[in-house]
């Protein structure tokens, strides 16, 4: 089944994401200049953790979860991102390697977009950069809460603090 969301022109998907609102017609050009339609089936892998980072994701519809490696291999759930969310910001700090490895766990519909030709865009147009950086790392600084949370939980003597004169 199509939606409307999907017929729209890319210029109008990309002006429609919530993570872009507020920003200008300039910007919105670049962004949908380097993007593309993407969909995921349950279960797929959309990027693994350690691998290059060349490219995010604005989720239309669907879910998506973020796993991190614990320590004896097992699998984390760290996060859940969804329709409206943003999925990928390792692309924009170097070494450009992902932290998480992202899966579908519905199907899903994104917009994705060529980091390299959008980080060119970011030089040029600074304010184009500091406009995604002050967005992506509200959601970093989310993500990272939420794994320091899921990690904690898995073995709560690791994380605590140490006492003073053991410092």
């Amino acid at each position: 089944m199509t939606t409307q969301t999907e017929i729209e022109p890319m210029a109008t998907r990309v002006a429609l994401h919530p993570f872009l609102a507020g920003m200008n017609h300039t910007q919105l050009a670049l962004l949908a200049d380097c993007a593309m339609v993407v969909r995921f089936e349950p279960g797929q892998l959309i990027f693994r953790e350690g691998e290059l980072a060349n490219r995010f994701y604005l989720i239309e519809t669907g879910k998506v979860i973020l796993e991190a490696s614990g320590d004896s291999g097992e699998r984390v759930i760290v996060n859940k991102a969804g329709a409206g969310d943003l999925l990928g910001w390792s692309w924009m700090f170097p070494p450009y390697i992902w932290h998480f490895t992202a899966r579908a766990v519905e199907r899903t519909a994104a917009i994705f977009f060529n980091s390299a030709i959008l980080r060119e865009y970011c030089e040029r147009d600074h304010a184009l950069g500091y406009e995604l950086f002050k967005r992506m790392s509200a959601v970093m600084v989310k993500r990272l809460a939420s794994a320091h949370g899921k990690m904690r939980a898995l073995d709560p003597l690791q994380m605590q603090p140490r006492p003073a004169e053991a410092r």
